[in-house]
């Protein structure tokens, strides 16, 4: 298990990206009657890069950073406002105006399939 010294070294966003990112964020809704705290939004965005960088599940996800639940449910609602979408093209744009995007090499490729028998292993 990660402990938080090595979390905040090793997997915490630049200052500088968690700048780009930030603004793109949703504001926070608080709910009338109440509820639990709110998350520190910067911590949650590290659990969510430390995941998509590692390919771990939600639930393996260190204690360092927050509660695995608590990281998808931040992740699940940043997907449908279009934060991912909104950040991949700004890297775009950027990575356009300083070296140059040859648009004519462009290509995208990828799968994604559920293992056969869910995982599980095969017995007869």
């Amino acid at each position: 298990m990660l402990d938080d010294s090595v979390v905040s070294v090793q997997w915490q966003l630049s200052d500088e990206l968690w700048e780009r990112l930030e603004p793109l964020l949703p504001t926070r809704v608080s709910h009338p009657k109440g509820g639990r705290p709110h998350v520190d939004r910067r911590k949650v965005a590290d659990a969510i890069f430390y995941i998509l960088r590692t390919g771990i599940q939600w639930q393996a996800l260190p204690k360092a950073f927050c509660p695995g639940s608590t990281a998808h449910d931040h992740f699940q609602q940043w997907r449908r406002a279009g934060v991912f979408r909104r950040f991949w093209e700004l890297g775009l744009a950027e990575y356009d105006q300083i070296e140059g995007l040859d648009w004519n090499w462009l290509a995208m490729d990828g799968a994604m399939t559920k293992a056969p028998l869910g995982g599980k292993r095969y017995r007869s």
